[in-house]
């Protein structure tokens, strides 16, 4: 089975070099092919660096990988999804995996994610796809208040990160995404303990938010400075964040755009 991996922390990120080297030692015929440069929030975005009408494309070697190809693209998620199914990196791909993305991917939040957007913009081409993270900032939670550290430094700090025990999940799934209806992904999401402290797997509804969100901090002349903070919000006892803060890994489908059908639209008359 052939098999693209992509990301949006980047094609130097460990989560990925941890899920391709799992789905290898699965069987699976592995590619790799990732933003040359981090583009976390890029959504389904369709973007890249192009010189001469030619998209920027980088051989990589990646560590423990031997055999694996791997590219570095100047391009977004979704780009590399598409460039991946036409052909891009060699024989296209029966499965696309997203991930692991450094911190989790949680609630109506997944909207900006472009783990999330790459595994859904396969899928509208009919290719299976699973997104999966590790929530790096539930576990940490009490570390942080105490110590004082701000969200962003504890989801950038990449020491004892569990990649191991999310891309043994991912694994397990790969084997369940034929029987998927069609345009529909898995929206997986693993907390940062070993394999042996998760309370285990559980279907999840999308939280009202995500783990984190953005407030505007300082408004300035000529700026204006951002900053994360914690969502506070009340969410159903089975959503993904409340799930997730109980040690359970959380797996989610999801699909992309789709027509509201049930809407009854008013039509206007054009002026003549």
């Amino acid at each position: 089975m052939r098999v693209l991996i992509t990301n949006d922390d980047g094609i130097d990120a460990p989560g990925i070099r941890a899920l391709a080297l799992a789905v290898r030692d699965h069987g699976g015929d592995v590619v790799v092919a990732a933003p040359a440069k981090e583009a976390s929030g890029s959504s389904a975005a369709i973007s890249a660096v192009e010189e001469d009408g030619r998209v920027i494309v980088e051989e990589r070697e990646l560590t423990g990988l031997d055999g694996v190809k791997a590219y570095a693209v100047a391009g977004s998620p979704s780009f590399i999804a598409i460039l991946g199914l036409r052909g891009g990196f060699g024989k296209a791909p029966d499965l696309l995996l997203s991930g692991i993305n450094r911190g989790a991917n949680a609630g109506y939040a997944v909207l900006h994610s472009g783990t999330v957007g790459a595994a859904l913009t396969a899928a509208e081409v009919g290719c299976r796809g699973l997104a999966v993270s590790l929530d790096v900032l539930t576990p940490a939670s009490a570390t942080a208040a105490s110590g004082g550290r701000a969200i962003a430094e504890i989801v950038a700090d990449e020491t004892s990160r569990h990649w191991e025990t999310a891309a043994a999940l991912a694994v397990g799934y790969v084997d369940k995404l034929s029987t998927l209806p069609a345009r529909t992904v898995l929206n997986l999401n693993v907390p940062d303990l070993p394999s042996d402290r998760l309370a285990g797997v559980r279907r999840a509804t999308l939280a009202q938010f995500g783990q984190v969100q953005m407030t505007v901090a300082e408004v300035g002349r000529g700026y204006v400075r951002m900053a994360l903070t914690a969502d506070q919000g009340e969410n159903d006892p089975e959503a993904d964040v409340v799930l997730l803060a109980q040690g359970y890994a959380t797996v989610t489908p999801i699909r992309s755009v789709t027509e509201a059908a049930d809407v009854d639209v008013p039509l206007i008359e054009v002026a003549r």
